[in-house]
């Protein structure tokens, strides 16, 4: 299943009204960490169709990535 962007407008369509389960990646273009854990969730994002694969750009997503920490 692809990875889904994850953004204010479609938050509550695609992660708070998903009937299974979700996987969130809160990640920034500058981060290292974010860079090196990236092919680990696209590699879950196929092998888990079941599963939705969301990112969040906590530069473009500032108020979901402040709500959550």
């Amino acid at each position: 299943m692809p990875i889904i962007e994850i953004t204010k407008d479609n938050f509550e369509e695609k992660v708070l009204r998903a009937e299974n389960k979700v996987l969130l990646d809160f990640w920034a273009s500058w981060c290292g960490p974010c860079k090196m854990i990236a092919p680990y969730v696209e590699q879950v994002a196929e092998e888990y169709p079941h599963i939705t694969v969301g990112k969040i750009d906590v530069d473009t997503q500032q108020a979901l990535a402040l709500e959550f920490g």
